[in-house]
């Protein structure tokens, strides 16, 4: 099973819930766009309601499509409807042409509401045009060429070492004062240990709280990565390991 932009009606959370209900062995979601950064719902997920383990990667090229019912014209359209991550991949072209913009839980449901109707359009990829027997009236209409998305799959459990791998952690720090952060990000630098990213999210709790989600080089089976995990647990109140898998 997958995430948006692939099966027409799964929702993230949905997703999530059939590997934890063990309905699938694996669930793919999207988790960070090179357009609009990180997939929220997808961090808060693994952060707060679920606990599963990042078993793997992927990075897809994506190119967002105008879809429309066949025969409509450009100036048919009123209306356009999608994923918000689609929309605001195509901010420059939906404000050039002042359509009117609906979200949708996913592009594919968007593509199904516009069904028989010449003045509303989708936005999404072209397994959507197959499926709903629509046409992609204008492709390639995001904002930027090299519009890239990366997928994570999960699991419930840890992919086996490989020699090349990686490790994501959400942590908090036990209140924001200078140098909190970098007191943690410390101990990577002192066992020369690369991070691949950093970036933060509201924890939930108040203004100014704030979860860090992080990646860094190495497995979770590795000495040096253990006693890493350690100290951080030690100099935080919230530690959480998403898993260690191979490295794109």
């Amino acid at each position: 099973m997958v995430g948006d932009d692939l099966v027409p009606y799964c929702t993230i959370p949905a997703v999530m819930e059939s590997v934890v209900n063990d309905e699938c062995l694996f669930g793919i979601v999207p988790i960070e766009n090179s357009i609009e950064g990180p997939v929220g719902i997808t961090l808060d997920s693994l952060a707060h309601k679920y606990d599963l383990k990042i078993f793997k990667e992927i990075i897809i090229p994506i190119n967002q499509n105008l879809i429309v019912n066949p025969g409509c014209k450009l100036e048919d359209i009123e209306e356009v409807y999608s994923h918000g991550q689609a929309l605001a991949q195509c901010r420059d072209f939906l404000n050039n042409h002042n359509f009117q913009q609906h979200y949708a839980v996913s592009t594919a449901r968007a593509a199904k509401d516009i069904m028989g109707d010449k003045t509303k359009a989708a936005i999404g990829n072209k397994k959507i045009v197959e499926l709903y027997d629509l046409e992609i009236l204008k492709s390639n209409i995001q904002d930027m060429d090299n519009n890239e998305t990366r997928f994570v799959v999960l699991s419930k459990e840890n992919h086996e070492m490989t020699g090349k791998d990686k490790t994501s952690i959400i942590f908090s720090i036990y209140e924001d004062k200078p140098g909190g952060l970098y007191k943690i990000l410390g101990i990577f630098e002192k066992d020369n240990i690369n991070l691949t990213k950093i970036e933060s999210r509201p924890s939930k709790k108040g203004l100014g709280k704030y979860l860090f989600f992080v990646d860094f080089n190495g497995h979770i089976e590795d000495e040096v990565i253990q006693n890493i995990l350690k100290q951080i647990k030690e100099n935080t109140y919230f530690l959480k390991v998403l898993g260690s898998y191979p490295e794109f």
